[in-house]
């Protein structure tokens, strides 16, 4: 029972991600109409589907979505297995923390595109089922800079672009997870050599230190 702890964070992940949704999709017009500005231009609401993956990614081909939702089914079950392993194996608490974080904001994400395209009938035209292949509900814009990349620019040059995408509760929780994981892998991940040290026979630390 010590455990569930974990994933009882993750649920409140997925729980205020999917109240957030909820509340855009039934009182918010999809789009710039219906923008709420809450800092200005700089931090907005604003209503849109996300397709993809991050950034709005999509793979090509006509199963896209359906792979990408199953990836997602995949990852789902990897990710509590890990927490369960970590916290069963006595990791640093806060990287527990964080893989906790990550999960809510996978299944909140995987929520969407496995039921939203029958629930709101948001699944992309043409779908070979709604099931599976919802499109993500977005609404947190941060609007730091927007206009057009020169020709010049390798992969994104010749058209319009906003500098951050638009984001959702559950993107949050996996940057958060992510960040604070690159931020303190030697204290997530670092092997404590100093303790072994001290165990040495004295005369291995003395050849070690040139005595």
């Amino acid at each position: 029972m010590k455990y569930w702890k974990y994933y009882l964070a993750s649920l409140i992940v997925i729980l205020i991600d999917q109240a957030v949704k909820l509340i855009v999709h039934y009182n918010m017009e999809m789009g710039m109409p219906g923008e709420i500005h809450l800092i200005g231009d700089w931090l907005k609401l604003h209503y849109t589907l996300n397709p993809g993956m991050a950034f709005g990614v999509e793979l090509g081909s006509d199963y896209g979505k359906l792979i990408l939702t199953l990836f997602r089914l995949v990852a789902m079950f990897g990710i509590s297995y890990y927490l369960y392993y970590l916290a069963s194996h006595k990791a640093p608490k806060g990287l527990i923390w964080c893989i906790a974080l990550i999960l809510g904001g996978a299944i909140g994400n995987l929520i969407d595109s496995t039921f939203y395209g029958v629930w709101f009938d948001n699944a992309p035209y043409g779908s070979s089922t709604p099931w599976f292949h919802g499109q993500v509900i977005d609404m947190f814009y941060v609007d730091i800079w927007e206009g057009y990349i020169p020709e010049w620019v390798p992969l994104l040059g010749g058209r319009p672009m906003s500098l951050w995408p638009i984001f959702n509760v559950a993107d949050s929780a996996i940057f958060i997870g992510v960040l604070l994981i690159l931020l303190n892998q030697k204290r997530f991940f670092g092997t404590n050599e100093e303790p072994a040290r001290q165990h040495q026979p004295t005369f291995e630390r003395e050849q070690e230190q040139g005595l």
